[in-house]
């Protein structure tokens, strides 16, 4: 939908009439539908009139802040001045409102805007070299197509929902979960989807290990349970790491090398480490596939292993 934009000015001199001309013409051809006497007011049609129509069908108002339309506006003078009065009458009913857009043209003094719209954000059209830029700002605020739009709101990272109480995995084998907040663990990850599963209720972790050699492993961030995973980079013991939201958890996929630590986070915003200690690839030897690691979960809601 076009806005419909009521511009309101004082009739200084005719390079200010031309100038605002200009303005409004170029606006129109953006797609602002702008009310301007110069074009909607004939001869013999009451000013007043015009004015009221026009400043109750606006979505939007231009007030050109001129030295003389800030003076007039403040006496009280002449259209400047009755408009001035229906304007401060629609911004009394919400003071929250921006309605009206104030732009400064040809004004030199100190304060920019008349009294009744003081405080209020304006555009600048005073520097003829910054035109393009003061125009694309003030067509983007009419046509609602912001610089930088608001992005959406996520979810807040420190909510602790009861995400799994609602959940129906059950693992296929108890010999596939350890539900201590602690532990050592040897998995054989050609089983059970390569899914072992550490922790319980709001600490839970699910570890989707698939293979790649005897010397890494691949670690998934596939299970809906698991939020990032991350390699803790230079940190030999878990109780090293200081802050586990320092490593680097955009990637889907991570493969930690024996005697690397990696930094998990689920759904609720717990973090566990897990230390490779060792592994076993049938494919180069061994009679089965198997990974040993020590993990640990922090219990406390914070990122810091730590003592």
């Amino acid at each position: 939908m076009q806005p419909a934009v009521f511009v309101s000015y004082s009739h200084d001199d005719q390079a200010h009439l031309d100038w605002i001309l200009q303005l409004a013409t170029r606006l129109r051809s953006n797609g602002v539908n702008v009310i301007l006497d110069q074009w909607n007011l004939r001869l013999g049609q009451d000013l007043a009139a015009f004015m009221e129509r026009g400043l109750s069908n606006a979505n939007r108002v231009i007030c050109i802040c001129s030295e003389k339309y800030v003076e007039k506006a403040n006496s009280g003078k002449g259209g400047a001045g009755y408009e001035k009065q229906i304007i401060t009458a629609e911004l009394m009913t919400d003071l929250n409102s921006n309605w009206v857009i104030p732009l400064i043209r040809s004004n030199s003094q100190n304060k920019k805007t008349p009294t009744f719209l003081g405080g209020r954000l304006f555009v600048s059209f005073e520097n003829d070299r910054l035109y393009e830029k003061s125009y694309e700002g003030l067509l983007r605020e009419l046509l609602d197509e912001p610089v930088l739009p608001i992005p959406p709101i996520g979810q807040n990272p420190f909510q602790t929902a009861k995400v799994f109480a609602n959940q129906k995995f059950l693992p296929s084998n108890e010999k596939y979960v350890s539900p201590a907040m602690s532990g050592t663990v040897t998995f054989d990850y050609s089983n059970n989807n390569g899914r072992y599963f550490i922790g319980q209720g709001e600490l839970s972790f699910v570890l989707a290990f698939i293979k790649s050699s005897d010397t890494n492993i691949q670690l998934y961030n596939d299970p809906p349970e698991i939020n990032t995973i991350a390699i803790a980079k230079g940190v030999e013991h878990i109780a090293e790491i200081e802050d586990a939201r320092e490593f680097d958890g955009s990637s889907r996929v991570r493969r930690p090398r024996i005697g690397q630590i990696a930094v998990l986070q689920n759904m609720n915003g717990f973090y566990a480490a897990i230390k490779i200690l060792s592994m076993k690839d049938d494919t180069r030897g061994p009679d089965e596939d198997e990974v040993v690691f020590d993990y640990f979960i922090q219990t406390n809601g914070s990122s810091k292993f730590t003592a």
